[in-house]
C-alpha cells in the first residue's frame, strides 16, 4: 500500500538524481543537472511537485530520480527561462536564486 505524501502549503522543491542527505545545501558553481557542461550560477526551485518531478527526469546520470523538499536560504526570483518563454505568469511556480538551499 502506498502512503499519501502530505506537505505543507508554501513547500518548494528540487528535483534531481543527486544523492543528499538532510543538511546538505544545493549551491550554485556546479555542474548543471542537465544537458550542459557548463557551471549553474542558479539553484532552480519549484513551488509545485509536478515540476521538481520535470527536474529530476531531465536530470542527467544513472542515478535514481529524486526529489527533496528545500527551504530557500535568500532572495529568489521567477525562472526566467520558464516564465518568461514557455509558461507566461509562472504556473509551473519555478524559481531560481544565487543564495544556497538546504
Amino acid at each position: 500500500m502506498s502512503e499519501k505524501m502530505i506537505f505543507s502549503p508554501g513547500s518548494f522543491f528540487h528535483g534531481t538524481k543527486a544523492d543528499l542527505k538532510t543538511g546538505d545545501f544545493i549551491i550554485t558553481g556546479k555542474k548543471k543537472n542537465y544537458n550542459d557542461d557548463t557551471i549553474s550560477e542558479y539553484v532552480y526551485f519549484a513551488g509545485t511537485l509536478e515540476a521538481a518531478v520535470w527536474g529530476a527526469e531531465l536530470a542527467e546520470g544513472d542515478g535514481r530520480k529524486r526529489i527533496y523538499v528545500v527551504e530557500p536560504t535568500g532572495d529568489c526570483e521567477n525562472d526566467p527561462n520558464l516564465t518568461d518563454t514557455k509558461f507566461p505568469g509562472n504556473p509551473t511556480k519555478s524559481y531560481r536564486s544565487k543564495q544556497p538551499f538546504e
